[in-house]
């Protein structure tokens, strides 16, 4: 049996939005068609708009579904740069941001962005102190609203109320946080002025149960963003093509149901990923625990395993029948060591030794168990296995 730890990765369809999506594709019609096919599949869409504006305290034309969490983060970072205003060209960057947007920004230098890093704490979270000191001028600021690695929740209101203060539009990454936190758009806006604070907010359907493809960026009325897609005036012209029917329904199928569980699910996650820590923590006395240790996502749990290579004990741990990662999924693959650890102030060969386990809907005491029972072995064999966490 197989035990899955890599809910962050993404996370089991759920039969509902299966179901959903099912439905939805049987329509025949494009959505941009004034036929009665078209208006049919038409209303399917903006239905499933309504619901998602619903679940995030939005107005249905401030959604713009995209493929995915990458896509909604490109938008916005590129978007928001490309329509600056005149003579603002820095973009507000804290460290240990998901590689969707460094790799975003570090393009967007090629084309003249100056960058103002933000260094994080220990723990991962970003001081809403030193991001404003950031901001002053800038052409726009972007931060995660938790860290996807190490599963820290940062302050995302004290960001939004900052950013608004300085003038400076604000795009969050909300991508890790879907399903685990509460998610207010228009609350997060409350102190904003038009075209600054917080005007975009990037979400991801797979992390809750939709299918992989589609996602999710939340536009303000008052923000100005280039298109990365032309040839249309579909979603304010700020996404061009056909649109996505079946996963939109998909999507606000998953979402309120991720929404409406949240609260129990969370506490249950909570306890679950309290329990695995613990049992780690008595099964390799060397590990630690990274990240906030109480103000992180419920599942979340985020290991240092002094001296072993992240690498071996993934595969180790695989022989085991254990699904887990070292970090981001969109890094899988790249044997470099964790940014995130890095800008926590740790070595480099502390990047190359953590495991991040990561719990769901579908994770059971079994999970937790089964990944106790064999991690001291585990330990013992990656970090014996000669290659060296800093080679």
């Amino acid at each position: 049996m197989r035990h899955y730890l890599d809910h962050a990765a993404t996370t089991p369809l759920r039969p509902e939005a299966r179901d959903a999506w099912l439905d939805a594709v049987a329509i025949v019609g494009n959505a941009s068609s004034t036929h009665g096919a078209g208006q049919d599949a038409r209303r399917r869409l903006e239905e499933s708009r309504e619901r998602v504006a619903a679940v995030l305290d939005a107005d249905p034309i401030e959604i713009v579904f995209t493929s995915g969490g990458t896509e909604s983060i490109n938008l916005a970072l590129q978007g928001l740069w490309r329509s600056r205003r005149p003579g603002t060209d820095a973009i507000v960057l804290p460290d240990a941001e998901h590689h969707a947007s460094l790799d975003t920004v570090a393009a967007l230098v090629d084309e003249g962005a100056t960058v103002r890093r933000v260094a994080v704490s220990s723990e991962a979270r970003i001081d809403p102190q030193e991001f404003a000191d950031r901001l002053p001028g800038a052409a726009l600021a972007t931060a995660l609203v938790a860290n996807n690695e190490a599963g820290t929740v940062n302050d995302a209101a004290a960001l939004a109320s900052v950013s608004a203060a300085a003038g400076v539009p604000l795009h969050l990454d909300a991508v890790a946080a879907l399903g685990h936190l509460p998610l207010s758009f228009r609350g997060l806006r409350a102190d904003a002025e038009a075209g600054a604070g917080l005007v975009a907010m990037s979400l991801a359907g797979h992390k809750i149960g939709a299918p992989v493809g589609v996602g999710v960026l939340v536009v303000s009325r008052t923000a100005t963003l280039t298109p990365l897609l032309r040839g249309g005036a579909q979603q304010r012209g700020l996404r061009a093509g056909t649109q996505d029917v079946a996963g939109a329904s998909a999507f606000a199928t998953a979402l309120e149901l991720a929404e409406a569980e949240r609260e129990e699910e969370s506490a249950r996650l909570t306890a679950l990923r309290d329990r695995l820590v613990g049992g780690i923590r008595a099964a390799v006395p060397a590990s630690e625990l990274l990240g906030d240790p109480v103000r992180r996502l419920p599942g979340n749990a985020h290991i240092l395993f002094p001296g072993a290579v992240g690498e071996s004990l993934l595969f180790l741990l695989d022989m085991a029948d254990v699904a887990a990662s070292t970090g981001s999924a969109c890094q899988a693959g790249v044997a470099e060591p964790s940014h995130v650890v890095m800008a926590m102030g740790r070595s480099e060969r502390d990047a190359r030794s953590v495991l991040r386990l990561t719990l769901g809907r579908t994770s059971t005491d079994a999970d937790v168990d089964a990944v106790v029972a064999v991690i001291a072995d585990v330990y013992a064999r990656a970090s014996g296995s000669g290659t060296g966490a800093g080679s």
